[in-house]
């Protein structure tokens, strides 16, 4: 998923709006995917190799005597070669259907993408700095396409007055917008309810600076 140069604009504008009438600040990053889950599509690949192979000799004989009509010169070798490659074949085919997100998603356990999401989000938090925030109150909006998974993480000072439960309508809000493939719409409907519950709880102050970049940042894995 590609922001166009209007989308984000949206959404720095809807960061900035939403920051102005509170102290907290606001981080935004999108990332295609978290983690290559390569392992996991290269064990799925073997594993369904290993299937057809086991299924190969089922057809042992059809498969010599086809062979054998084949090649005038047929020999156990042809059969073992035929073995061999079209189960590379298999294995290689497999691999590279399993690089398509929904495949993808089927291959690995939901459990194990929001570890790699989670982890993502947090290594992406204290690089921003949005951590290092004066008051403390800075909070991230961490979007993770392939997944179809989004962690809201608020620092120290917001999470001492605002639940973790109360964020979770905000996510769920930005879930459904990457499934139903309006992202930049749901997600400047959360950036404002975002702001709407900061500002309750973190009013503006006077001397109030903005501390982070209102842009969302698109990261590289």
């Amino acid at each position: 998923m590609k922001l166009s140069k209007e989308e984000k604009e949206k959404i720095s504008a809807a960061v900035a709006e939403a920051e102005s009438k509170t102290s907290g600040e606001i981080g935004t990053a999108i990332i295609a995917e978290s983690y290559d889950y390569a392992i996991y599509e290269l064990f799925f690949s073997v594993v369904v190799g290993f299937i057809y192979f086991f299924i190969l000799l089922f057809f042992h004989n059809s498969l010599e005597a086809w062979l054998s009509s084949k090649f005038w010169d047929y020999s156990n070798v042809y059969l073992i070669a035929f073995y061999g490659f079209s189960t590379f074949l298999v294995i290689t085919i497999t691999y590279l259907l399993s690089n398509i997100p929904v495949i993808d998603r089927l291959i690995c356990s939901k459990k194990e993408m929001q570890k790699r999401v989670h982890e993502r989000a947090l290594r992406h938090f204290v690089e921003s700095g949005i951590y290092n925030t004066v008051h403390r109150t800075g909070i991230l909006i961490f979007i993770s396409v392939l997944e179809q998974r989004v962690e809201l993480l608020a620092d120290s000072g917001i999470n001492e007055l605002i639940p973790q439960e109360k964020w979770n309508d905000i996510v769920q809000k930005i879930v459904d917008g990457i499934k139903a493939k309006t992202p930049t719409k749901n997600l400047v409907e959360a950036i404002k309810t975002c702001g709407d519950l900061l500002a309750e709880n973190f009013p503006i102050q006077a001397d109030d600076v903005n501390e982070l970049s209102n842009e969302i940042e698109v990261l590289e894995r």
